[in-house]
């Protein structure tokens, strides 16, 4: 049975911070082992910074709840819960709290792919087209002539595989404002009905620039979405449900939120005009019902706890509880930047993370080679990302430590504070034995 957790509770105002701190034990209440912080090399008075940054987040509206898990040498050692998961009617966040993660769909789609990797379906220096026909015509866009048409030029080279896994086949979004974008988001490429369908809209836009010279965040992983299908002959859910979220526990996540736990699923806020107070974002009508076109890109739901075993499943070179999921060397080959210099000039980017000297990019996530070039206190090689909805995690191999931090306020809406990376620095102030 399940060991009940010594608690430490204090609230300022509407907020609640819970810092949980125990003897090791496994059980259905906790996603790992649980260990006291200060067993694994933190100082208890420093976290409390912490916990102070999140209650006043909540306490002045920037954020309607969190729900934070940091786990140490395979040990939960800070699970915090703060705020409301609905404003409105005043439910209180809980651990079990259900979040649209967006792009933190990503890792999990980039997950599949490697599984697939291993089972020598693909390898990095493939062309895409080998695996997606339609795309053996890509042009690229070259400008637009006096009339205003789009000029459209070959492609220096096939976009491949590897290309597509960290953003530089020449794909874009949609959300940028320019030429190609405009195109993108007259193709109606999320309103696509299936990914097939996905597939035969993409096929028709031009290329953002030429593959491999430049870095842009982009439909990629919807198109990884597309090829595990192609590639498993499963459709992607299936595939993800079966190889990744049921092996690790991961009993919250999919791309659907069933009925009976719709009343865990966590409201979206945004900022109001006024910058003063947040406003709930109504839910997609659709989310109990399992997608026709399931986003490998963004369409995601999870939990902390859900997340946090993920998480520490790359962290322990793909395996976590007995269970094996990827091998090392192929988390190694996920987590090593695959950028080259030409692309980290500063010059690309997307929200906090911007491509530099000291930050690179893996197969579907960033990473952090020298973070003191960046000016970051975090172990060198983390690697990480985050969701449009604020969620974020990192994970660092070098001081066996991982971080999942769900939240649900829009960070595409002005005014977003850099949460991400504040927690960041207050996690490694307080980490006073740092190293394996």
């Amino acid at each position: 049975m399940p060991v009940s957790p010594l608690v430490f509770l204090c609230s300022i105002g509407s907020s609640i911070g819970i810092l949980l701190a125990t003897a090791s034990v496994y059980g259905e209440t906790s996603p790992l082992p649980m260990a006291k912080p200060a067993s694994v090399g933190f100082s208890v008075e420093r976290l409390k910074l912490l916990d102070v940054m999140f209650k006043r987040s909540v306490d002045t509206q920037q954020f309607a709840g969190f729900v934070t898990m940091m786990a140490r040498h395979g040990k939960l050692v800070g699970q915090r819960i703060y705020g409301y998961q609905d404003i409105a009617s005043k439910k209180a966040m809980q651990r079990d709290t259900i979040f649209r993660i967006y792009s933190m769909t990503k890792p999990i789609t980039g997950t599949a792919m490697m599984i697939l990797y291993e089972d020598g379906r693909w390898k990095p220096s493939d062309p895409i087209a080998k695996f997606i026909p339609e795309f053996a015509d890509l042009k690229v866009y070259a400008g637009s002539d006096r009339h205003g048409n789009a000029k459209l030029v070959a492609p220096d080279h096939a976009p491949t595989m590897g290309e597509l896994m960290c953003h530089t086949a020449g794909f874009s979004y949609g959300f940028f404002g320019d030429a190609v974008d405009k195109l993108y988001d007259n193709a109606g490429l999320f309103e696509a009905a299936s990914l097939g369908d996905f597939i035969t809209k993409l096929a028709k836009l031009p290329l953002a620039y030429q593959p491999g010279e430049a870095w842009r965040y982009s439909v990629s992983v919807d198109v990884q979405g597309y090829l595990v299908e192609k590639l498993s002959g499963q459709p992607l859910a299936d595939f993800v449900r079966q190889r990744i979220l049921l092996p690790l526990g991961m009993k919250d996540t999919d791309f659907f939120v069933p009925q009976e736990k719709l009343a865990r699923l966590a409201t979206v806020y945004k900022p109001d005009r006024a910058q003063t107070s947040l406003v709930g974002v109504p839910h997609d009508a659709h989310v109990s019902q399992p997608p026709a076109m399931p986003s490998g890109g963004g369409g995601m739901y999870s939990t902390a706890g859900d997340y946090l075993r993920f998480v520490q499943m790359l962290l322990n070179g793909g395996e976590l509880g007995g269970v094996r999921v990827l091998s090392p060397s192929t988390v190694q080959l996920m987590r090593s930047n695959h950028l080259p210099e030409r692309v980290q000039t500063g010059k690309y980017g997307i929200g906090p993370y911007t491509m530099q000297p000291g930050l690179g990019f893996g197969y579907d996530f960033a990473v952090l080679e020298d973070p003191t070039k960046i000016g970051s206190t975090a172990g060198k090689g983390s690697y990480l990302w985050n969701g449009l909805a604020g969620t974020w995690f990192w994970i660092d191999p070098t001081n066996d430590l991982v971080f999942v931090g769900m939240v649900q306020r829009l960070a595409s809406e002005p005014g977003m504070p850099d949460i991400e990376n504040t927690s960041r620095a207050l996690v490694y102030q307080a980490l006073t034995e740092p190293g394996k």
